[in-house]
């Protein structure tokens, strides 16, 4: 085995031991994970949150036993492919062995850290960012048209991902017109890709078709109650803070692609970045959704910086530029990833305010990052519902109804009781609601802001309705969660849980 292979191996098994360190005994999953590994027994060509690819992995991780454990295997396993292919793109670039290591160690060392702790769709989607534009860099540099068709599924399979990976084409396409590659756009092989790609997505949008289009209302209500409050100026501060330690390596990425000649004909990057950029912010993206732009700027920059310290005495500077991004990781493993009690945290909070960790998608500050607040109390209300529900007669008549997505996601998968399926009118779960179940006893979970904490409502549909408990856990995205029992249905309960999916569907149209 090369000392090559040896070192690429060697930054893998790190990648996979750091991120299994990285998350402190103290917190559950996150609400969206929940939601995802749930998707696992709903597979569908679509969901109302995201394309259907999640709901592909979250299937693989049921197979294999649904522990903690696979849960976060995969955006670890995303996130080395990732170190991988920005290692291949640097060797298909000439660079050398210190151009390697800085690469790796620029991508290691950064924002992918803590993307790659949670199970959501960004750790698979920065990975396609990646991979696409190494396919890019395959088919200048060959003029192969495979590397056409081999784009064209990545980008699929990128899409039924993440729609984020559209703004890459949107950024891309004015950056080649831009260039001599404009040629490529004559080329009838060209258009067959596209409409191989198109026939592998299809599903995805006849699923969307056939369902009204919910991306378009998730994106409405996206921009109405949380892009509103991105600042764009903020969003390009936060670009700097993604790939800090490794800053030095892009800006040098995108010098060379100006003035260094062996990169002349790659200049459709250069122009890329611009456009892209100026894409996100115009819609007013929130700016984890760009990480993706920058692995392949770290290798042309890797490429450029080993080529000219490569002789003399910069070869002593080499050393130096490995250790900056190592440098400015340490503050960032202090304060960016959920390895501190949240007592901790609350009582040494300036490193996670001088950071901006605090303030949250809802425009105001709170004792404890978001990501981090919700991570917080799922298994201890999961407990709590199960013992609810054992004091029941007939789980099987029993229909468990949660205010949101996080609160049904996290007593699905804590459940010790396989008679314990909670439901929603939120998210996905508007779609996997048991109509056909006859409902004669309901337990409510319901949030702290319920204006109904009297039950005035359930209370003549019932005949027993009372407060069987609370969840309370101050450091918690949602601090208290209480748990009503309605026993002895007086109605038909099925009628009017259709008449509420149906009003939810339609102001969600």
């Amino acid at each position: 085995m090369s000392k090559k292979t040896l070192l690429l191996f060697g930054f893998i098994l790190l990648k996979f031991v750091l991120q299994y360190s990285l998350i402190s005994s103290d917190y559950d999953l996150q609400r969206d994970e929940y939601l995802h590994l749930d998707q696992a027994h709903h597979l569908a060509w679509g969901y109302l949150s995201v394309p259907p690819f999640t709901s592909w992995i979250s299937y693989l991780i049921y197979l294999l036993g649904n522990s903690v454990f696979w849960v976060k295997f995969f955006p670890a396993l995303f996130g080395a492919l990732t170190i991988v292919v920005v290692w291949k793109t640097i060797e298909e670039l000439k660079g050398n062995l210190f151009a390697l290591v800085l690469g790796a160690t620029c991508v290691f060392f950064s924002a992918l850290l803590r993307l790659n702790t949670l199970y959501q769709p960004n750790s698979f989607d920065v990975l396609c960012w990646t991979t696409f534009y190494f396919i890019l860099i395959k088919y200048i540099n060959t003029e192969n048209t495979k590397w056409l068709f081999i784009g064209a599924i990545l980008f699929a399979f990128g899409f039924l991902n993440k729609y984020n990976i559209g703004f890459l084409i949107i950024g891309l396409i004015p950056a080649i017109v831009l260039t001599q590659h404009r040629k490529m756009f004559a080329l009838p092989k060209l258009y067959f890709a596209l409409a191989l790609g198109l026939l592998v997505i299809t599903p995805n949008l006849l699923w969307q078709y056939n369902n009204s289009f919910p991306v378009i209302h998730h994106l409405k209500e996206l921009t109405d109650t949380q892009l509103v409050y991105v600042d764009r100026l903020d969003f390009l501060k936060s670009q700097l803070l993604f790939f800090v330690g490794s800053f030095f390596v892009i800006v040098s990425g995108w010098l060379a692609l100006l003035l260094y000649k062996p990169f002349q004909k790659y200049r459709l990057f250069f122009w890329s970045i611009i456009f892209t950029l100026a894409v996100f912010m115009y819609f007013k993206a929130k700016d984890y959704y760009a990480i993706g732009l920058y692995p392949i700027y770290i290798s042309f920059g890797s490429v450029y910086l080993g080529n000219q310290l490569k002789e003399g005495w910069k070869r002593y500077l080499q050393p130096v530029l490995i250790l900056i991004p190592i440098l400015f990781f340490i503050p960032m493993y202090n304060a960016f990833f959920p390895n501190k009690s949240p007592e901790y945290i609350v009582n040494h909070a300036k490193p996670y305010q001088k950071y901006g960790l605090l303030h949250w998608e809802d425009g105001k500050d709170h004792p404890l990052p978001q990501d981090f607040a919700d991570m917080l109390g799922w298994k201890e209300l999961a407990i709590k519902v199960d013992s609810v529900a054992g004091t029941l007669p007939d789980l099987e008549h029993t229909l468990i109804l949660c205010d949101n997505y996080g609160q049904a996601g996290a007593i699905n998968y804590y459940t010790t009781n396989k008679k314990v399926v909670a439901h929603s009118f939120s998210a996905d779960y508007i779609n996997w609601l048991p109509l056909g179940m006859k409902i004669k006893d309901v337990i409510l979970v319901k949030e702290e802001n319920d204006d109904d904490k009297d039950r005035k409502t359930e209370i003549p549909l019932f005949d027993t309705v009372y407060f069987a408990g609370k969840r309370i856990n101050k450091f918690a995205r949602e601090p208290e969660i209480s748990i009503y029992v309605l026993r002895g249905a007086k109605v038909d309960v099925n009628k009017r849980i259709k008449d509420e999916m149906e009003r939810n569907k339609n102001y969600q149209e």
